[in-house]
C-alpha cells in the first residue's frame, strides 16, 4: 500500500473477526518495529506475541479492550537497556516509535489494529511473569475489522497545519 494511503487510512479498530493472522504477517509487522529507530540504537523494545486462548485470557484481565482480537502485542521495553541521562530515560519514547512502526506495517499488509493504553501494568506484568525492569508501554491488538465497523466520528478531525506548526 502507498504510505500517504496507509497513514490517511488506517484507524483505530474496536471490533474484530475471530480470523486467523498469516504468521507471515505477524513476521512482517514484527520486523517494521525491529527496524524502527531507538535512542543510541539500544533496542530496549520487548515484544510479546500474544495468541493462544489463555494468553489472550490474561490480556482480558488487564484490560478491558482486546475487542476480541486473534492476537495482542504487549510492546514492552527493558529500562535497563533503554538510554539515559540523569534522570531521563528513554524506554517509553523508544517503545512507542516501535509500537508506531508495527501498527502503520499492519495497516500497510492488510491488519488492522489499535493501541491500547487502557491497562493494569501491575496485573499484566504479574499475568506474564515479566521481570521488574520490562515496563509494558501498550498493546496493539491485530486481526480484522468486522464488516460494520466503522472510524470514531472523530477519525478525520485534525487541526489546521497553522494550529500546530510555528516557522522561526
Amino acid at each position: 500500500m502507498e504510505f500517504e494511503k496507509v497513514i490517511r487510512e488506517r484507524f483505530s479498530v474496536r471490533k474484530f473477526k475471530n480470523d486467523k493472522i498469516q504468521d507471515e504477517l505477524i513476521n512482517k509487522i514484527l520486523e517494521a518495529g525491529n527496524l524502527a529507530p531507538t535512542a543510541k540504537n539500544n533496542q530496549p523494545q520487548k515484544i510479546y506475541v500474544v495468541k493462544s486462548k489463555e494468553g489472550l485470557e490474561k490480556i482480558d484481565k488487564a484490560s478491558p479492550c482486546r475487542y476480541n482480537a486473534p492476537v495482542c502485542l504487549i510492546v514492552a521495553s527493558d529500562k535497563n537497556i533503554a538510554w539515559s541521562k540523569d534522570n531521563y530515560s528513554t524506554y517509553e519514547m523508544d517503545a512507542c516509535i516501535v509500537a508506531t512502526h508495527m501498527m502503520l506495517e499492519a495497516t500497510n499488509v492488510g491488519v488492522d489494529n489499535i493501541w491500547i493504553e487502557m491497562f493494569d501494568k501491575n496485573i499484566l506484568k504479574q499475568a506474564f511473569n515479566l521481570d521488574e525492569n520490562i515496563e509494558p508501554i501498550c498493546l496493539i491488538p491485530l486481526g480484522y475489522k468486522t464488516d460494520d465497523c466503522k472510524p470514531s466520528h472523530l477519525h478525520n478531525t485534525r487541526k489546521n497545519l497553522s494550529e500546530i506548526v510555528e516557522y522561526k
